[in-house]
Formats: C-alpha cells, structure tokens, sequence
C-alpha cells in the first residue's frame, strides 16, 4: 500500500518550521514592498508645519476642524511663523555645535548624510 506526500510524516520539522518561518517573513516583506510601492508612503511624508506649505496647510486644517473666528487665525499664523522662525534657529545651533567636533572629511560625510531623503 503507498502512501501519498501529503500523509508523509515530517522527517526534519526544525527545517520544517524554518522554512516555513522564512515563506512568512518574506511574503510580509513583498507584501509591504508592494503596498509602499503603490503610494501607501505618501501618507508618511507629509510637509512639516513650519514650512510654508505645511503651514498653509496646517492652518487651513485647524480653522476647518476648530472653527477658529479670523482673529485666532492670525494669531496662529503669527505663532507658526515664530516657531519656524525657532525651529530654524535650534537647527542652525545644532548643526554647528556638531561641526565643531568634526574634522573637513567628517563635515563632508555629514552634509552629505544631512540631504539624504532617507535621513528626514
């Protein structure tokens, strides 16, 4: 009497679960992969407030969905200005307080890791 494959007993179930582990964990990678691909992403990078398009945007969102009178929207667009105009300077303070413990090679390495897209 033979017995089919598929009623064969495992002979190697550690192999058995690796395999089957790794099958996971890639169709999970290709799967993602595929859904960033398609746009998914987009949502993620969306501009930062205290930049003039995120301000905009920001602005137009919080009079929408807190119904501020025209007063308060100025006075959000006085307060947004000054924290770019903050955010600008911690920045700026940051990045020279690193360059001072860099040499010139070390300084190219970090402009260079600074415009990355992927460092954002």
């Amino acid at each position: 009497m033979a017995t089919t494959s598929a009623l064969r007993p495992v002979h190697y179930p550690r192999a058995a679960f690796c395999v089957t582990l790794l099958l996971v964990f890639l169709c999970g990678a290709v799967a993602g992969a595929l859904v960033m691909n398609y746009g998914a992403h987009r949502g993620l990078h969306q501009t930062a407030f205290w930049t003039d398009p995120g301000k905009e945007i920001s602005i137009h969102r919080l009079q929408r969905e807190l119904d501020l009178t025209p007063a308060q929207t100025e006075q959000l667009k006085v307060l947004l200005d000054d924290f770019a105009h903050y955010y600008r300077d911690v920045l700026a303070t940051g990045k020279r307080s690193i360059y001072k413990i860099l040499n010139d090679e070390q300084k190219k390495k970090f402009d260079r890791l600074l415009n990355e897209p992927d460092a954002r």
